[in-house]
C-alpha cells in the first residue's frame, strides 16, 4: 500500500509521517505542495508544521497549491485523507472538513504530551483502536482551538463525526474538548495532536500513535 506524504513550504513533520507509515509497513511516498501528480497512492498524509508560514491563516495559502486540487478530487472520490495539526487546518480551509481552527484560548504555543480519548473507531484512521480507548501523544500547536458554530457542532455531535477529545483540562479551548474530526463519508479526518511523533517509546511518550497509520493499511488490505 502507498501512503503519499504531501511537503508544503513550512512543513515540519513529513519526514516523521512518512517514517510512520513506513513503521507501518505500507510505503510513503513524499509528494510536493507544486507537484499535482499523486503518483497513484492509495491514501495521503497532510503533515503538520507552518505551511506558508502561516501567513493570512494557517493553511489558508496552502489550500491552493496545486496537490490540493487533486487531493480534494480524490477525497471526493473516497480516498482516504488525514490532516494532522496544519494538515487538519489546511483540509479546513480546503471545505473538505467543516469548521476552523483559532489561536489557542491563552494565546500561547503549547507543546506537551496530551491523553486523548478515541470516540470513532469506524474511520480508515482509527480501526485499530477500541471506542474509548485513551493514549497519549504529543500536542504542540498554536492555533489549535476547534471552532463551529452551533448547528455544525450539533451535526457533528449527532453524525458521530467526533473522532478523539482531549482527556482532562481544555488545552486550547476547542468546543467539547474536540481533538479530532471528519467528514460525513468518514475518509477524511482531521487530528490535532501528532501521532507520528508516538510510534516508538525511545522517541517518544509511547508507541500508540502508531495505530492511526497501521490502521489505513489495515482498511485497505480489508
Amino acid at each position: 500500500m502507498r501512503v503519499g506524504v504531501i511537503t508544503f513550504p513550512g512543513t515540519l513533520d513529513d519526514r516523521d509521517a512518512a517514517r510512520a507509515v513506513n513503521r507501518s509497513g505500507a510505503q510513503a511516498v513524499l509528494l510536493w505542495h507544486g507537484d499535482a501528480d499523486l503518483k497513484k497512492v492509495d491514501a495521503v498524509i497532510l503533515p503538520g508544521g507552518f505551511s506558508y508560514g502561516d501567513y493570512l491563516r494557517a493553511g489558508a495559502i496552502s489550500r491552493f497549491s496545486p496537490v490540493m486540487n487533486s487531493v480534494i478530487e480524490a477525497a471526493g472520490e473516497g480516498m482516504p485523507v488525514l490532516g494532522i495539526c496544519n494538515g487538519f487546518q489546511v483540509l479546513c480551509e480546503s471545505h473538505l472538513l467543516p469548521g476552523a481552527l483559532t489561536r489557542n484560548s491563552d494565546l500561547h504555543f503549547l507543546c506537551r504530551d496530551q491523553e486523548i480519548e478515541i470516540t470513532n473507531n469506524m474511520t480508515p484512521w482509527t480501526t485499530t483502536f477500541s471506542l474509548k480507548e485513551r493514549i497519549v501523544i504529543p500536542l504542540k500547536n498554536g492555533e489549535g482551538s476547534f471552532q463551529c458554530d452551533d448547528k455544525t457542532l450539533a451535526q457533528l455531535e449527532d453524525e458521530g463525526r467526533v473522532v478523539a477529545r482531549y482527556v482532562g483540562e481544555n488545552p486550547n479551548g476547542s468546543r467539547n474538548l474536540i481533538a479530532g474530526i471528519s467528514n460525513e463519508r468518514g475518509n477524511v479526518v482531521g487530528l490535532m495532536p501528532h501521532p507520528e511523533h508516538a510510534i516508538d517509546p525511545l522517541t517518544g511518550p509511547t508507541a500508540q500513535g502508531l495505530g492511526f497509520f497501521t490502521s489505513i493499511l489495515n482498511s485497505m488490505v480489508k
